[in-house]
């Protein structure tokens, strides 16, 4: 195919990139700042504010893909002002996606976040069960997490209007981590992988949840060959099939998530908090890479 993917230079995009035209897809990065150093067959680089509709429309117009997968965003809660996050968010979700039903792109994909079930509000969560799942009702607490959920239901408004013409789906993409992160290089809040399961504090605030970037492009790939064949307008949790955690979230989640002891008492040995059965179910899509795998390969080179 040929896919587009807006915020191609970002964390997720340039792996997300390489990895798809490693398969054989043609890629079409559509970014502010190109991917430095980028020296890979099947990659073409523009530069492009998004936030500008008529420019983001016009990207899309002369790209003439099969798809497009919308990762362009403020990636971090908190990493700007609240108002900020939710403008620019909310604002790329309509100049990206809406543009791409007015270019009559036919598979339509954004990135979504687990963030929007809203574990961690400062008022206490309490989860009814656990893992999560995509029935868990959506909780979100800051611009970040809303800015995620406005992406969702923005999806869901173009399929209201286009139809059956297009194909739209969303995913939620657990805490990514790329091939160098397992190699020592800092994840996304400045800690190595390492020093996030040595320091349980560390990754309790997103319920231990992870997942190998490559992992993501595999999804991607899935997703965009078999979504003509599911439900339109469907959302995916992707994440590892494990925890983040070298103890069982049974006894880590009650440590650092008062009143969830009686959920997480579901997640026995490995399990993680999140449950990506919906994407084995309906794409035939599981996760691959494990951080116990992961690390030992890098300790052995």
């Amino acid at each position: 195919m040929r896919i587009v993917v807006s915020g191609g230079s970002g964390r997720l995009g340039r792996p997300l990139v390489s990895d798809l035209a490693a398969i054989g897809h043609e890629l079409i990065s559509l970014d502010r700042t190109p991917i430095a150093a980028l020296d890979q067959d099947g990659i073409v680089q523009v530069e492009v504010d998004l936030a500008d509709g008529a420019a983001a429309e016009r990207a899309l117009r002369d790209a003439r893909a099969d798809a497009v997968i919308h990762l362009a965003a403020i990636a971090v809660p908190f990493s700007a002002p609240e108002e900020t996050i939710l403008r620019t968010n909310a604002t790329l979700a309509l100049t990206v996606l809406g543009g791409a039903v007015r270019a009559g792109i036919p598979r339509v994909v954004a990135a979504s976040s687990p963030t929007v079930l809203g574990y961690g509000a400062p008022q206490g969560w309490t989860p009814k069960r656990l893992p999560l799942d995509e029935n868990s009702p959506a909780q979100p607490w800051n611009a970040y997490a809303l800015s995620k959920l406005l992406i969702e239901q923005t999806l869901d408004m173009l399929r209201r209007e286009a139809g059956e013409r297009i194909r739209f789906a969303s995913f939620r993409p657990c805490y990514v981590i790329a091939p160098e992160e397992w190699a020592g290089a800092p994840t996304q809040q400045g800690h190595t992988v390492r020093e996030r399961l040595d320091d349980p504090a560390l990754s309790a605030p997103a319920l231990f949840n992870y997942v190998d970037a490559r992992d993501v492009a595999a999804f991607a790939d899935t997703l965009l060959t078999g979504i003509e064949d599911i439900p339109n307008g469907e959302v995916f949790l992707v994440g590892a099939a494990d925890a983040l955690a070298r103890e069982p979230l049974s006894e880590l989640l009650p440590r650092y998530h008062p009143g969830t002891a009686g959920a997480a008492s579901a997640l026995t040995g490995t399990a993680p908090a999140f449950s990506s059965e919906r994407a084995t179910a309906l794409l035939g899509w599981h996760p691959t890479r494990s951080w116990r795998s992961e690390l030992a390969l890098t300790s052995a080179s």
